[in-house]
């Protein structure tokens, strides 16, 4: 650990520009595990969940992920409860493009009349006149691209979404979306021991598109007792979730982690990760002993 912990530990992140005009420390939030099991329907205690968030910013936290599908709508309605009004630094970043049949079910829905409605609402629940970043969540492969982008980029011109985003795209699907419609941020499944999306990070650094890797952790897999990690984080004084996200903000200058939690406890120790060092030797060793 660095020296001197502070009370905002996500600062110590650095910063990145979503879009190049937005600022955001770089390790944020995301919220999706507010929500009820199977990211459905509402948590067992939602002041707790009201009280993470509220921290997530007290500690430095300016990015915060979330989408309609999430319970659905619940964590957009726990972060306006939490936070709203929002404070003028902080970015919240939503979603839409799947629809919930329940618990664990998610479907790509990308019809233009959905889109619409779908980010309508997001604007409601969430409080806001204009979306910061928007996402697509998935690429519906019913519906052309252009049609889907389509409605995302008339809500930009009508001043509801700032940035649009993807969300578990290729290459080509970047560059082709890219041909409807500026792209700000690409997010994508990996973490230090998932890294099938090496050539889509690659290409956002080449391209300066930030790059929000999901499942930063592997929901815990990575931070198991016994794991690849416990070895390194003993000699390193910090926990193996630490250096999974101190991992994560080593490789990539654009790399926006959004690691969630619905426990306190683990709010903060996240949160401190972003004031881990890792020399060199150590970000190679981790890097292969994963």
């Amino acid at each position: 650990m660095s020296a001197h912990a502070s009370n905002q530990p996500a600062k110590a992140s650095g910063t990145y520009r979503i879009g190049g005009d937005l600022p955001v420390n770089r390790l944020g939030y995301g919220s999706m595990q507010l929500a009820g099991p199977g990211v459905w329907g509402m948590p067992d205690d939602p002041a707790e969940a009201v009280r993470v968030l509220r921290r997530a910013v007290e500690l430095g936290v300016t990015f915060i992920d979330t989408a309609d599908s999430y319970g659905p709508f619940v964590c957009e309605l726990l972060i306006k409860e939490a936070l709203h009004p929002y404070a003028d630094d902080l970015v919240i970043a939503s979603k839409a493009g799947q629809v919930r049949g329940g618990p664990y079910d998610w479907k790509p829905l990308g019809l233009p009349k959905y889109l619409r409605q779908q980010c309508e609402m997001s604007l409601r629940h969430l409080g806001l006149d204009c979306i910061p970043l928007h996402q697509l969540h998935r690429i519906d492969p019913e519906v052309p691209l252009e049609d889907q982008l389509g409605v995302l980029l008339q809500f930009q011109q009508e001043g509801k979404i700032r940035h649009i985003g993807l969300s578990e795209v290729t290459i080509e699907q970047i560059e082709a979306a890219r041909q409807i419609t500026p792209i700000a941020t690409v997010q994508n499944l990996y973490n230090v021991s998932t890294r099938d999306a090496e050539p889509v990070l690659e290409y956002c650094e080449r391209n300066d598109l930030g790059f929000i890797p999901w499942h930063p952790m592997a929901t815990g897999g990575l931070t198991r007792p016994g794991g690849p990690l416990e070895t390194i984080s003993a000699e390193h004084g910090a926990t193996p979730a630490q250096l999974a996200l101190a991992w994560l903000l080593r490789r990539s200058p654009v790399m926006l982690p959004i690691p969630g939690t619905s426990s306190m406890a683990h709010l903060e120790e996240n949160l401190a990760s972003a004031e881990v060092e890792l020399t060199d030797d150590r970000f190679e060793a981790l890097t292969r002993a994963v």
